[in-house]
């Protein structure tokens, strides 16, 4: 028997969401889940400037509060900074951060992922369409 490609798409798509709802059930994450120092690869574009890439050493302290340190290009203006901030994770393993410096102002939503070794984050300020992928730098066990 033959399925359409709707029904396959809508049959993939049903076994993804039970899988994701039951991983999700699973999880319980906090603050604590984020200890230590990531390093990330942000990339995309800050429209009407034009293209944004950047690499940073991100710092969590498992209480809520990180530094980010690195540099980045924005239009091909190369820049360092710092910033310092704040974040909360949800029992979910998602959660949101702000970080501030050099009078600028970055908030971001994330999920935690490869057990607390890895973030899938994208910037939510507007006018911004940045990702983010952060790995732990030295993760346990390796």
């Amino acid at each position: 028997m033959k399925l359409s490609n709707m029904a396959k798409t809508l049959t993939l798509s049903a076994l993804l969401g039970l899988a994701f709802t039951g991983a999700a059930h699973a999880a319980s994450c906090s603050n604590a889940t984020l200890k230590g120092t990531y390093s990330d690869q942000d990339t995309g574009t800050i429209v009407g400037v034009g293209p944004f890439v950047g690499v940073n050493l991100d710092i969590f302290d498992g209480k809520g509060h990180l530094g980010i340190s690195g540099i980045s290009s924005l239009n091909g203006t190369v820049s360092s900074g710092t910033e310092t901030g704040t974040y909360q994770v949800n029992p979910d393993c998602t959660g949101t951060y702000s970080v501030s410096g050099g009078g600028v102002t970055i908030d971001g939503f994330f999920v935690i992922d490869q057990n607390g070794n890895e973030l899938q984050v994208v910037i939510t300020d507007a006018g911004t369409v940045i990702n983010c992928v952060a790995r732990k730098q030295f993760p346990s066990g390796e």
